[in-house]
């Protein structure tokens, strides 16, 4: 192996990221671009995504922005038909847009409880019905390997009161991903979910429950969050694997969280 194929092992492939205007996303793009892959990013915020590609391509590496909402399935295919017809179709793509909404259910947030369902549910949904198909082709061709990495959470698996919708979301996120593992593993797509505990986001900016945003901050003066970055080298780690080699469950939590 030579030595830009070890720094480089995705050299060739094509990473499609959601949510990749901040957070895990953004970094996650980097890490990718960095390891070699053209990193098609995706979001809404097209300025952020401007900025996301320059600085991509400043360190040396290739992507292209989409601007699309994830919950708008038409404007998801079209984003999937861009990126079929300009790079041949992904092969990895890293579902990762979401939102975090905490509230006593007795608050009665229902726009709430539907914006989490619809981004975290639906728009997940969204684009694996896009993608999927140009992971499948891209895994078939010349004993290739293709990568669906949803981004789950430590609520898919612990108690966290006021949660309840969130945790619901990430619930079904890491119970789809072992059931996708079962469909498209034998097809050489690997299916991973990814299930961090707290990770410093744009997420805890959405809060508006008082009690919720209380109990961030002081988890934040008790610990040491996750960054971005942690994620993303995960992320970039998984991809990097060979073949035979698919984690269907990754758990990341900071040392001081315990759970």
């Amino acid at each position: 192996m030579s030595a830009q194929s070890t720094a480089q092992p995705l050299q060739g492939r094509v990473a499609v990221i959601t949510g990749a205007s901040s957070g895990i996303g953004e970094a996650s793009a980097e890490k990718l671009a960095a390891l070699g892959a053209h990193a098609v990013v995706l979001a809404r915020r097209a300025d952020r995504l401007t900025d996301l590609v320059a600085r991509i391509k400043k360190n040396g590496g290739s992507a292209t922005a989409i601007t699309a909402d994830v919950t708008d399935r038409a404007a998801i295919q079209a984003a999937a038909d861009q990126v079929a017809a300009e790079r041949g179709g992904a092969d990895l793509l890293l579902n990762n847009a979401g939102v975090m909404l905490p509230a006593p259910i007795e608050e009665l947030a229902t726009d709430q409880w539907q914006r989490q369902i619809d981004l975290n549910i639906t728009g997940l949904m969204n684009v694996i019905g896009a993608f999927v198909p140009q992971l499948v082709k891209a895994a078939g061709e010349g004993g290739g390997v293709a990568d669906l990495i949803n981004t789950s959470s430590i609520a898919a698996q612990n108690i966290f009161p006021n949660f309840a919708v969130y945790s619901g979301t990430k619930a079904y996120v890491t119970h789809l991903s072992r059931h996708l593992r079962v469909e498209l593993g034998p097809k050489n797509v690997r299916v991973s979910a990814i299930e961090p505990g707290i990770v410093g986001t744009e997420l805890q900016g959405h809060v508006t429950d008082q009690g919720a945003i209380d109990w961030l901050e002081g988890s934040k003066e008790a610990i040491e969050w996750l960054t971005p970055q942690d994620i993303a080298d995960t992320i970039g780690f998984l991809a990097s694997l060979p073949r035979r080699v698919n984690l269907q469950q990754v758990t990341i939590m900071p040392t001081g969280q315990p759970y």
